[in-house]
């Protein structure tokens, strides 16, 4: 009896991960993600999404996901769920906007224009631990 339970289990496991996969979206985000670098000098930056977009006032996803028409940004344009290392690599590309400055763009930009948040590099990243 156990032996036929077994197989079953397993596979309402894999369907309760598969339906919990959308659970698992940004509002779960803690730290930008990072993994499009090879090589790092400092932690990623703490970012908890949906606190920072409450507090902001950033309902629109586009306002940070944005995609690209005829090699501009494009507005209308929604890339949520698609990393940014998807587009933007680390090493720079002629014509192509790197990835660190892609974030640093994004981020300190919005918080430059706004004249709120941070702006220098241990504001958002600490050190990697020794």
């Amino acid at each position: 009896m156990k032996q036929r339970t077994i197989p079953f289990a397993l596979a309402a496991l894999v369907v309760a991960c598969f339906l919990a996969m959308p659970a698992l979206g940004q509002q779960d985000m803690k730290t930008i993600p990072d993994e499009g670098f090879k090589t790092k000098t400092r932690l990623p930056a703490v970012f908890n999404h949906d606190e920072h977009n409450e507090k902001a006032g950033i309902a629109e996803c586009t306002a940070c996901h944005h995609g690209e028409k005829d090699g501009k940004r494009d507005p209308e344009a929604d890339t949520s769920g698609i990393p940014c290392s998807d587009c933007h690599s680390a090493v720079a590309k002629p014509g192509r906007t790197s990835l660190m400055r892609a974030f640093h763009k994004q981020c300190m930009g919005c918080h430059m224009d706004q004249k709120k948040g941070p702006v220098t590099c241990g504001d958002c990243h600490k050190p990697l631990p020794k």
